[in-house]
Order: structure tokens, then C-alpha cells, then sequence
């Protein structure tokens, strides 16, 4: 697998990169970013995946998430790829909470979204294996992290692959995309009607249907506008409580949902991944 380097820049002793490739599983151009500490020649360093919210790209987390310092001390690689395919002929929508920028991690199964959207084959798969195979990346120590739609799909991916990540957390996740609008269109859409479908792609269905994880953080604005009808974290807690996992749900005091929020509580984040990855 081959990759084409857009740009790399030195920050905090590492490298930050942006690459791009041919995907086999979106069939379409995608482009990610690496921030690679200072290392030495031959050492393979952990790694910490981050999923993009809606409207986003790798960009954002990348000029805005302000994790490098934490991530060139605690020595941990950072990957962030975009959120969903782009580009001539692939499906789109008018709306901004679905089609390209909103790819929701799942491998669409209806019209028109199933060529191109499969985001869930392209995070899981594709794109560990091409990272491994072009960065210096200890594949046994990996965490994931994410925000808001990239939050339930961090939440959603650790809890399908419990023996591969040793850390989980996300910044305002959406938990039950099946009982709330942003969800349930977006899983109405891109797997059709079946709810029973759905459950592979809500964490808190997962974990009410047996999946488990040693222990989450999940941070939250409490000023955050799409709290109440969106995010709902309460449904997490309950469901972390009723299956025993511990969860460290902050519910910080007049945070919204910007990347303000995010960059504010980032290296408590990659601090938590880097006392499970070691």
C-alpha cells in the first residue's frame, strides 16, 4: 500500500505529517495526518487513533486539538482520519449531518451511500494496516479517542475490538445514536430500516447486548447546545452502571462543543491513554 505526502512540519522534536492514498474500501482518494514523536531509529512507539465529528476532516483535530506536547512527552503516535469519503461521484446530501463530512463509521448497506461509505472497513481495517506498514507504530499498545460523532464511533470500535484497544475515551460523544435524531437518521440512511442493525454501531445498545470494556472517560460541556437532545450522556452512565464497567464521566461547567472544549481537556485525554498503553 502506497501513500503520497501532502505536507510534514517539525513540532515538539516529531514530526507532523499529512498523507494521502487510494482507499479500497471507500474506492475513493483518503487523506489523514500522523504526528510521530522523536524517536529512535528502529523503536516502535504506541498509538492513539482520533475519529472526527461532524462537518470535520483530519484538519481540525490537527490545527486545533493542541495534542502534540502531550503526545511528544507521553511519546505516543496520533493518527486522525478524515470522516467520511469525498469527492466527484461519491453521494452527498444538502444537509450538513449527513453524506460527505458524516460518514457515521458504518459501512452503508443502502442507495446510494453503499460504494463509497465504508467508513467502518476503512478505521478498523484498511487504514491500521496502512499506518503499521509506513510508521513506526507498536500495534499491541493502541488507544482511541473521539468527538461527538467520532466519539460514538470511538466508543463504538473499541467496543467491537475490546482485545484491541487498552484505552477508550471521547469529548461529547453521541452514546445511543438509536434514540436520537442525528442517529437515527444517519443509521435510518445508511443501513436502512432494520433497528436491529443499528445496534452494532450504538454503544449503548453494545453494552446492553453484552460488550464490555475495562474502564471510559468521556468529557462533556455542560453549555453544550445538542446535550439534551443529541449526546445524552445519562444513557451511558446507566448502562456502564448496569453492566459494571467504570466510567469517568466529566461534566465540565460552561464547555460547549468547539474545539475549545476539546483542545482544554486533550492531554488529560492522551495522559489517561498513556497510563493503559505504558
Amino acid at each position: 500500500m502506497t501513500i503520497e505526502t501532502l505536507s510534514t512540519s517539525r513540532a515538539y522534536g516529531g514530526v507532523q505529517g499529512v498523507y494521502r492514498h487510494q482507499s479500497t474500501a471507500t474506492g475513493t482518494p483518503m487523506t489523514f495526518s500522523v504526528f510521530v514523536p522523536e524517536h529512535e531509529p528502529g523503536e516502535r512507539l504506541p498509538v492513539v487513533w482520533y475519529l472526527s465529528g461532524l462537518t470535520c476532516t483530519h484538519a481540525n483535530v490537527t490545527d486545533k486539538g493542541e495534542y502534540r506536547g502531550p503526545c511528544a512527552r507521553h511519546r505516543l503516535i496520533f493518527v486522525a482520519p478524515d470522516t467520511s469519503p469525498r469527492g466527484e461521484g461519491v453521494a452527498d446530501d444538502p444537509s450538513w449531518d449527513m453524506g460527505q463530512g458524516a460518514g457515521f463509521y458504518v459501512d452503508a448497506t443502502q442507495a446510494p451511500w453503499m460504494p463509497h461509505f465504508r467508513m467502518r472497513s476503512y478505521v478498523e481495517d484498511e487504514l491500521p494496516a496502512l499506518v503499521a506498514e509506513h510508521f513506526p507504530v507498536d500495534m499491541a499498545r493502541q488507544a482511541i479517542t473521539g468527538h461527538s460523532m467520532g466519539g460514538h464511533g470511538a466508543l463504538t470500535v473499541a467496543l467491537r475490538h475490546p482485545d484491541r484497544f487498552r484505552s477508550c475515551t471521547a469529548f461529547a460523544p453521541i452514546v445511543a445514536p438509536g434514540q436520537v435524531p442525528w442517529g437515527e437518521k444517519a443509521l435510518g440512511g445508511y443501513l436502512g430500516p432494520d433497528r436491529a442493525a443499528w445496534r452494532a454501531h450504538d454503544a449503548v445498545a453494545l453494552i446492553e447486548d453484552g460488550a464490555r470494556l475495562p474502564d471510559l472517560l468521556v468529557d462533556q460541556g455542560d453549555a453544550d447546545g445538542f446535550l439534551a437532545e443529541q449526546l445524552r450522556p445519562e444513557l451511558l452512565a446507566a448502562a456502564c452502571e448496569a453492566a459494571g464497567i467504570p466510567l469517568t464521566l466529566r461534566m465540565q461547567p460552561g464547555y460547549d462543543h468547539s474545539y475549545n472544549f476539546i483542545s482544554t481537556f486533550m492531554a488529560d485525554h492522551i495522559a489517561w491513554a498513556a497510563k493503559r498503553l505504558g
